[in-house]
């Protein structure tokens, strides 16, 4: 079974390569699930009901989130409904939504989605260690094609995940820091590990936001608002092949594309 997760989508340009880009990409891959993780969507803040339903119209199977899940209020409105759209399982009981979902395809195949938040340079969440464990043990004994989104700053802490659950899911892939890494393996005991799969978006601003404006914080260290550069995109996501039997990872290749540089393989 392969599984094509598409990273960060950052604003317009983010959207316009995903829209651009994954006729494409499911003509190559063919995959049977399409994850994306969504929380930088809106302009670069949270995601609203209209682009999770483009996404989702697009063929994406499930949005992953993150630390900018509730930027954009509109959230509060359809996440409780929209089972595919998950925000990370370790915020505090009684937080709007799940942290976890199971989404099937046309063709009856299953897999479960887990999103998770790191706690280094971010906001002190409950552990996602303890988390995913508690998940897990339940988890375990219904499904063997388990992907998990480990939304973190530090890679030292998106290592360790990915160590703490090698042989246990089929995936574990870092988001958040924008800056695709190659550093993909498959791990030991079978899962298949990539630190950060870097962002779809503006490829000439930083991180997908306009660089003028991150700039001056840098220069002045004065209050500067952020908005998302809508240049020219990138596109960055990676593409798993898990076994049928095991659930365990086969192959994991990076996927890059350029507006700029439109070669199709």
């Amino acid at each position: 079974m392969r599984i094509l997760f598409i990273g960060d989508i950052v604003g317009g340009s983010g959207r316009r390569a995903v829209k651009t880009q994954l006729p494409e990409l499911k003509r190559k891959y063919d995959p049977a699930f399409i994850v994306v993780n969504g929380e930088n969507a809106a302009g670069g803040r949270g995601i609203t009901a209209q682009i999770a339903k483009e996404l989702f119209e697009l063929g994406v199977h499930g949005i992953t989130m993150g630390n900018h899940t509730w930027d954009n209020k509109d959230i509060f409105n359809f996440i409780e409904e929209e089972a595919r759209i998950v925000r990370p399982a370790n915020y505090p009981p009684g937080t709007p939504g799940e942290g976890m979902t199971i989404l099937k395809n046309k063709a009856g195949k299953e897999l479960a989605i887990v999103n998770l938040m790191g706690r280094t340079f971010l906001p002190p969440l409950d552990c996602p260690f303890q988390t995913i464990d508690s998940i897990l043990d339940k988890l375990k004994k219904k499904q063997k094609h388990i992907f998990v989104d480990f939304h973190a700053e530090a890679t030292s802490e998106k290592i360790a995940m990915g160590w703490h659950l090698d042989g246990k899911v089929s995936a574990v892939v870092g988001t958040h820091t924008h800056v695709q890494t190659h550093d993909e393996r498959i791990l030991p005991q079978g899962t298949g590990y990539v630190t950060d799969v870097g962002m779809t978006g503006a490829r000439d601003g930083v991180l997908g936001m306009e660089r003028e404006a991150v700039l001056q914080k840098f220069k002045t260290q004065l209050p500067i608002r952020f908005t998302a550069d809508e240049g020219k995109w990138q596109l960055h996501a990676v593409v798993i092949d898990l076994d049928a039997g095991s659930g365990m990872a086969k192959k994991i290749e990076l996927v890059r594309r350029f507006e700029t540089e439109m070669i199709f393989e």
